[in-house]
């Protein structure tokens, strides 16, 4: 198996873990993480360093890739930005558990994981630095964009769009043909029946507009 390394080590990260794990194609050297101690350990794995420290330790663990193991979706591209600048040969890799359930010409990007339980409808695409969360289901013809998420339990009809950094919060569901902007949250348990725009937060039954936000806000 391929050498790997994951950047991040926090809750999600723990899941992500888990996934690569079960799906058996890589083995993990260790973590990064810029708010550890280096030896610090997740499960049995240790951290090795920060971003900039990745230079050297792809040459001596002979790293064929990473995947970047942290929840928040404006984050996780901005830590993707600083490996970049990095200029080394690392892979974005993909995790898929082996429960998940990936229809007929669904396809999926690099960088993605794609966790328990959950379901990709025919014919679907999963852009790149995406999470689809455990049990989480999005319908076919669908489509997520660069750095969006959905969370655990997320249902979605067919024909939906979601934007890219946008996140769909835990329990949320999303009837047919809608389309919701990027960087656009909607809240844990929502049903959404309308389309939203960008910049926007929503949640309730039927969801509604809260307030507007910007770009990099946080949410969990």
């Amino acid at each position: 198996m391929k050498n790997i390394i994951v950047i991040g080590s926090g809750g999600h990260a723990k899941v992500v873990i888990d996934t690569i794990e079960k799906e058996k194609k890589y083995n993990i050297i260790g973590l990064i993480d810029t708010c550890k101690s280096k030896g610090d350990k997740v499960f049995n794995y240790s951290v090795l360093g920060e971003e900039k420290d990745l230079i050297n330790l792809t040459e001596q663990y002979n790293i064929y890739g990473c995947i970047i193991a942290i929840g928040d979706n404006w984050m996780r591209s901005i830590v993707k930005s600083k490996i970049d600048k990095l200029e080394i040969p690392l892979k974005y890799i993909t995790t898929i558990h082996p429960s998940a359930v990936i229809g007929k010409e669904a396809t999926i990007g690099n960088g993605t994981v794609i966790m328990a339980n959950s379901t990709i409808g025919s014919n679907t695409t999963i852009d790149s630095f995406c999470i689809v969360n455990t049990n989480a289901s999005i319908d076919h013809d669908s489509n997520m964009s660069l750095f969006s998420s959905i969370a655990p339990g997320v249902t979605t009809g067919g024909n939906v769009s979601i934007g890219e950094y946008s996140a769909i919060s835990i329990g949320a569901s999303i009837i047919h043909n809608i389309t919701i902007g990027k960087h656009t949250i909607v809240g844990a348990g929502s049903l959404v029946v309308n389309d939203i725009k960008d910049f926007i937060v929503e949640y309730g039954t039927p969801s509604k507009f809260i307030r507007k936000r910007e770009k990099g806000d946080k949410y969990l």
